[in-house]
């Protein structure tokens, strides 16, 4: 936790900023390993001095978790007072993160007043890069991801509805060490599969379908973040060929996956394959994101994104078709950047599996 703590110093020296006010959750839990912290607590970084502030309930079980590193722990009800009390007079400016709810920039507002400076992902950016532990992390989650679906392709057969799907996946990964879904996990079976956030519904799978499942879940607080398109009987050559173009589009974009990368570059490798293909009017979401600690990190690819992505970190590309009315089919997989290369954290068949 303190090299973590050191590189939010080396950030605000670059950026002149005397103290930051920490109130996201993840980083919360990023900067103190305690994930108990969200919306009950905050923590101060100044030049000096790390002070995570929170209430009695979590005294004991932090001051064992903070005991090997440098952040003090102060204990209150009133976490933005203590943070002002933290502070002299004359620090400025005070960063805060511009994700905070209007209610405690208010109550920042109060205690700071003009001394106060906006700050986007500042932590955020440096949590792009994935230290050994938590590519460990991520490593293990995407191995869960890997055998719970192999789980739900011996399970699955025409007639379950789409909430027995997730059911299935809830409850099997929550008995294999995941501890709760990073969202809510998407089911679409048939006409249902060409809408891209498709949450379960009661509709029941038929025999012809594809069926599209993608979850992620949290596994010692890291997520994977996987999709499958399988079929229950034969769903015609129509969408075996618009799954096709998918796989070969994926497997385009994974490629081009590499240190220094341009986001909208990754995405044209994919992109521009299935507008060849004459799809194009039929993928119209990004093609994949950075995950972590949420589900969705930076950076984005897209057509329009010209952030790069480096060594360390871990992406997903998930590129897609959908046709409507007719069916829809997404693959998704997680990809650890590695220099010039990539290694891919999932590993679950990628062709078209028809059960029948």
């Amino acid at each position: 936790m303190n090299n973590r703590i050191e590189k939010v110093r080396a950030t605000m020296k670059a950026k002149r900023m005397a103290a930051l006010i920490v109130t996201n959750q993840f980083n919360l839990i990023y900067l103190s390993g305690f994930h108990g912290l969200a919306g009950d607590g905050c923590m101060v970084i100044t030049k000096q001095h790390a002070v995570l502030i929170t209430d009695s309930r979590y005294e004991t079980e932090m001051k064992v978790k903070l005991a090997n590193t440098d952040i003090e722990l102060v204990i209150t009800r009133d976490y933005y007072q203590a943070a002002a009390e933290q502070l002299h007079e004359n620090e400025s400016p005070v960063g805060f993160e511009d994700s905070l709810d209007f209610a405690t920039y208010q109550r920042l507002a109060t205690l700071f007043g003009n001394r106060l400076q906006a700050t986007n992902q500042l932590i955020e950016t440096i949590r792009f890069v994935k230290d050994d532990a938590e590519i460990q992390t991520l490593t293990k989650s995407a191995e869960l991801a890997d055998e719970s679906y192999a789980a739900l392709l011996n399970y699955v057969h025409a007639g379950l509805s789409e909430r027995d799907v997730e059911r299935f996946l809830y409850d099997w990964l929550t008995s294999h060490g995941s501890s709760k879904p990073s969202f809510d996990t998407i089911v679409a079976s048939g006409y249902r599969s060409a809408l891209p956030h498709g949450g379960a519904t009661n509709k029941l799978i038929q025999s012809g379908e594809l069926v599209t499942v993608d979850y992620g879940f949290y596994y010692d607080d890291y997520t994977f973040d996987m999709t499958r398109t399988f079929a229950v009987g034969d769903p015609g050559a129509e969408l075996k060929q618009a799954y096709a173009v998918v796989q070969e589009a994926q497997t385009r974009m994974i490629a081009a996956m590499h240190s220094a990368a341009i986001g909208k570059d990754v995405d044209a490798a994919a992109r521009d394959f299935i507008k060849e293909q004459g799809y194009g009017e039929y993928f119209g979401h990004g093609s994949g994101h950075g995950i972590g600690l949420d589900i969705h990190e930076g950076p984005i690819l897209g057509p329009n994104q010209t952030q790069q992505i480096y060594d360390g970190y871990v992406m997903t590309a998930e590129p897609g078709i959908y046709l409507p009315g007719k069916g829809g089919i997404r693959i998704e997989d997680d990809v650890l950047i590695k220099g010039t290369a990539y290694e891919l954290l999932t590993h679950s068949n990628r062709e078209l599996i028809i059960i029948k």
